[in-house]
């Protein structure tokens, strides 16, 4: 009898000295397009535009135990949809140039923050961020929600692309902000790394 007790404490111990190292395993969240969005809003004299581009694919990979990232969200830059026709063929022809740089891509590289096992979480994510083939390290807050398998990542952020050098679309007295808020929802799958 004193041996089983002995064995099962010493079972239940080492569980509960292992679990930290089973949470903090490499892990790969792969981002499922159909349910992903990157969603715009920009601001005019005359209206607020809003629309929305779509994730290609994407996958990152992180170890709970570290802060680094590695991986790509892969968003096409001709997808980009605000409703208006004439306005979304400027957009993709003269602002963005997509037949020339097809993709917009964010590159994570590390996270400050805690991440959870579940649950919520938000933290701050540093990577590069490529529009118009021009890379740009930026810090974005971020909201992770994971549940059993399923993550969801969540973003809002402004991005200055006058600034980074593609076409302001005003003209005359038409007058459109010089950064637009890109809103990032990311859904899919976390599954151990290879």
């Amino acid at each position: 009898m004193m041996i089983k007790t002995t064995t099962g404490m010493l079972l239940v111990s080492l569980a509960i000295l292992l679990t930290p190292f089973a949470l903090a395993q490499r892990q790969s969240f792969n981002i499922n397009p159909s349910v992903s969005v990157v969603g715009f809003t920009l601001a005019s004299n005359d209206d607020t535009t809003k629309g929305t581009f779509h994730v290609e694919k994407g996958s990152v990979t992180f170890d709970p135990a570290s802060t680094q990232l590695t991986g790509l969200i892969v968003v096409s830059a001709a997808s980009g949809n605000s409703g208006s026709a004439t306005r979304d063929k400027k957009m993709l022809k003269e602002v963005l140039q997509a037949s020339k740089f097809a993709d917009i891509t964010f590159a994570p590289q590390s996270y400050t923050g805690t991440m959870a096992p579940t649950g919520d979480s938000t933290l701050q994510v540093t990577g590069v961020f490529t529009l118009h083939g021009t890379p740009h390290t930026i810090t974005v807050p971020m909201t992770i929600h994971i549940e059993g398998s399923k993550c969801l990542a969540t973003t809002s952020f402004k991005v200055p692309y006058v600034q980074w050098g593609l076409k302001d679309p005003s003209w005359f007295v038409f007058r459109v902000a010089k950064q637009v808020d890109v809103h990032l929802s990311l859904s899919g799958l976390l599954s151990p790394a290879s």
